[in-house]
């Protein structure tokens, strides 16, 4: 969290990251690479198509760690410090993405006397035959996409759009993968995809795509049922006060589905809203630091007996009345508006 813009927030973990992930792509192109011309008829092998093969796989591959971190996260909290920092990971994954296409486009279209993007477009109209049909416009597809996620994945965009409107922009990844897949795909039925494995790995890999989200969101409902509670008149029963950590939350979920976090501080017990905010993260996951509840995703703050964000900044949410009576904690149903101040309950 940050007052003024700056280009890149590196810390000691996000420097860890892109190392190890230059790294990764660095060793991933050089191992398909050598792959190539380990495997191929040394006489048809080409440096250039090998390049830009190993470019397009390599993009592919991390398209798939992308969809599979949100997952991951909500199986197993292991994964949450890749997903902390997921959009450095969606940046270098437009970058190679990009550079497949740019070199593609260059090999196949660039020594013609059209345009190379004007070639690209029209030297195969026949969409109407799967043999055929002229994959390259599908990628062209998914590279935009990826170009206007990677442009706007610096919180000045997510700050100016508003976070409703950045997280439907960034859920464009979905119609990106299924162009992908189907580029994929099709450019091996039009005699593009080179050897038949491909066909076997993107099968492979949208199964496992789907069946991760699935599972996450299985898990995920369970959990949301079993935080599920029910009305006391007009006050919900969130369990005794022993069961929330100090400096953390538990979350519970009312009827109407709205999910709460619950924190206990100082001898205290306060709730607000679990939704930040900022990109809409988890807040019960994040823990009270300085007197203010931090969202783990990426360090926003509230003051949880107001839901306001401190000075200069002019975020809030919904804060709950509270109140605890014989060791238990009960929460109303109904939200104050947001950044209305609700009193903490005192322990005992």
């Amino acid at each position: 969290m940050a007052a003024t813009y700056k280009p890149v927030l590196w810390n000691a973990h996000k420097r860890i990251y892109d190392t190890i992930l230059i790294a990764g792509i660095v060793a991933y192109l050089a191992i398909f690479i050598a792959v190539g011309y380990a495997t191929a008829d040394s006489a048809n092998t080409s440096l250039e198509i090998l390049t830009i093969s190993a470019l397009g796989a390599c993009a592919f591959f991390m398209l798939h760690i992308v969809l599979a971190i949100g997952p991951l996260a909500r199986l197993s909290p292991k994964f949450l410090p890749l997903l902390y920092n997921r959009r450095h990971l969606g940046v270098a994954l437009f970058v190679v993405a990009a550079s497949h296409a740019i070199f593609g486009t260059i090999w196949y279209h660039g020594y013609g006397v059209i345009n190379p993007i004007v070639s690209l477009f029209v030297s195969n109209p026949r969409y109407d035959a799967i043999g055929a049909f002229p994959f390259e416009s599908l990628g062209v597809i998914a590279l935009v996409i990826l170009f206007l996620m990677a442009a706007t994945s610096h919180d000045f965009w997510l700050n100016n759009l508003s976070p409703a409107v950045w997280k439907t922009l960034h859920m464009l990844i979905y119609p990106a993968y299924g162009s992908v897949v189907l580029h994929v795909l099709l450019g091996a039925a039009s005699g593009h995809g080179g050897s038949p494995l491909y066909v076997w790995a993107v099968a492979a890999g949208f199964a496992i795509i789907v069946g991760l989200h699935i599972t996450a969101g299985i898990a995920q409902s369970g959990r949301d049922a079993a935080t599920r509670r029910n009305l006391d008149g007009d006050w919900i029963d969130a369990g005794t006060v022993a069961d929330i950590p100090e400096k953390r939350a538990r979350r519970i979920t009312t009827p109407s589905g709205h999910q709460i976090a619950i924190f206990k501080y100082d001898g205290k017990v306060a709730a607000i809203s679990n939704v930040c905010a900022h990109q809409m993260g988890p807040l019960a996951e994040g823990c009270i630091k300085d007197g203010l509840v931090t969202c783990p995703w990426h360090g926003w703050q509230y003051d949880p007996a107001t839901g306001r964000s401190p000075a200069p900044y002019t975020e809030k949410v919904e804060t709950f009345a509270v109140r605890v009576k014989d060791g238990r904690v009960f929460v109303a149903a109904k939200p104050n508006p947001k950044g209305a101040a609700a009193t903490p309950a005192a322990i005992g």
